[in-house]
């Protein structure tokens, strides 16, 4: 079973691409939103610098695709 852990923002959204997503556009404040064209699904994302994005947040994200959190790690 593969466990949950912090991610860099590189991490995620490269995993997002390989889901289909891109980027839409500037949220607010060091938030990005991520739209995949064929259902219209949009997911935040937090831009925080160099920091790890925390695991709760992370957790969130991959509630939002759709995914469990075993497949999201092992993309």
């Amino acid at each position: 079973m593969t466990t949950l852990r912090e991610l860099s923002y590189h991490e995620v959204t490269q995993r997002l691409r390989q889901l289909g997503f891109r980027f839409y556009r500037q949220g607010k404040g060091s938030h990005e939103l991520w739209v995949r064209d064929e259902d219209g699904r949009v997911i935040p994302v937090p831009r925080h610098g160099g920091k790890k994005i925390r695991k709760g947040t992370v957790h969130a994200i991959i509630r939002e695709v759709g995914l469990s959190v075993e497949e999201f790690m092992n993309l």
